[in-house]
């Protein structure tokens, strides 16, 4: 399918492993894409493998002044903006680690997280709508994640981060939706991007037991969904955040533990609770 021919998308942290994977599925549907990232030499591999329909420009997503840079650029270099897909995020190793709990995350890190994950966000999108409110239409698509909905044991500053990304969606949706402007976000669950594939073994295999697939998620998974909510077939969807993450939250938290005590080979207490379950 072609449902975004003649669009021109901005994907922000473009040279990553969904926003590389978003890129070559919005330039397959027809549109022209802006591969925009920090890293320009990245930038340009992914533009070269998605071909003549994408260009790369460099952009600086903790400065708000190179995100206005980069919509400009992008709307002289391609003529319009339809699309933007919000994707940047603090990647760093070195930062992420650092990135732990209310008592011992450095404020320096709390506050980039929040400038290149959040304001990053609300900067491109200052400097993108009126472009589209004056077209009549567009669509923003935000990254957010099943950290900004749930806690964890470590990377506060990222999950709120998050958090504030779903209701910037609302926000945006709510006050310039009958401008023509669909604004909605994605949480991905575990992707196995490259840095992901990195993880832990014993890791993954634990998040696996909480997935209701029977694979972990792709980069794939998540730019099939940015190409469905930014084309006409999603026109009826505005202000949602729409999870994307294999059915790993859609059930109790025991889920999976219950399923290995299910699953005890010969376990009388086991095959016991199984009779009871199957009692009305």
């Amino acid at each position: 399918m072609r449902r975004l021919e003649d669009k021109v998308a901005i994907v922000t942290g473009g040279a990553g492993g969904i926003g590389s994977a978003t890129a070559h599925r919005l330039a397959a549907e027809g549109a022209r894409v802006v591969v925009a990232d920090i890293n320009l030499g990245r930038a340009r591999e992914v533009a070269e493998a998605v071909g003549n329909q994408a260009i790369a420009l460099e952009y600086d997503a903790a400065d708000t002044a190179s995100i206005k840079d980069l919509i400009e650029a992008a709307i002289r270099h391609c003529g319009r903006l339809d699309i933007l897909h919000n994707n940047a995020a603090v990647t760093a190793p070195e930062k992420q680690s650092q990135d732990t709990t209310a008592v011992d995350i450095p404020f320096e890190i709390w506050d980039l997280t929040l400038r290149v994950n959040l304001t990053s966000y609300m900067a491109a999108s200052k400097y993108a709508l009126p472009h589209m409110i004056a077209r009549g239409s567009g669509v923003i698509i935000n990254t957010a994640s099943g950290s900004g909905s749930y806690g964890d044991l470590a990377r506060i500053a990222y999950g709120t981060s998050k958090a504030a990304i779903i209701n910037l969606t609302r926000y945006i949706a709510t006050q310039h939706g009958l401008q023509g402007i669909r604004c909605n976000s994605i949480s991905p669950g575990l992707i196995l991007t490259a840095a992901a594939e990195k993880t832990v073994p014993e890791l993954l295999q634990m998040i696996q037991g909480h997935v209701l697939t029977k694979r972990l998620g792709r980069p794939e998974d998540v730019a099939a969904l940015v190409a469905f909510l930014a084309s006409e077939d999603a026109g009826y969807i505005n202000g949602q955040n729409i999870t994307c993450d294999g059915g790993m939250t859609s059930h109790q938290p025991h889920v999976a533990d219950l399923r290995k005590f299910m699953q005890s080979a010969g376990s009388p207490a086991a095959l016991k609770a199984a009779e009871k379950m199957k009692q009305p």
